[in-house]
């Protein structure tokens, strides 16, 4: 299995410690491969998440716009209208 060195703070490095004396993991090795796992798999869930509201977010959108309602815009009026607001 390839090795790297990591550089963790002293708080880390009692973490990490902290975990392996505890029992719940055999190495520090262990530790921290679950670690990076738990982030790949936070990230996924953050971004699913966030996928999620945005869906939410355009529904009213969508709604209107298989109703045929929408607003008098082209897109040079857009960005002028959003440049105006920055």
């Amino acid at each position: 299995m390839p090795t790297m060195n990591v550089s963790l703070t002293k708080e880390l490095m009692q973490l990490v410690q902290s975990k392996v004396a505890s029992g719940m993991y055999n190495n520090a090795s262990e530790f921290i491969r679950e670690a990076i796992r738990n982030t790949d798999s936070n990230d996924k869930l953050l971004h699913e998440l966030k996928l999620a509201r945005l869906k939410e977010m355009l529904k009213p959108g969508l709604v209107e716009a298989r109703e045929g309602v929408h607003a008098d815009y082209d897109y040079e009026h857009l960005m002028r209208e959003l440049d105006s607001r920055s």
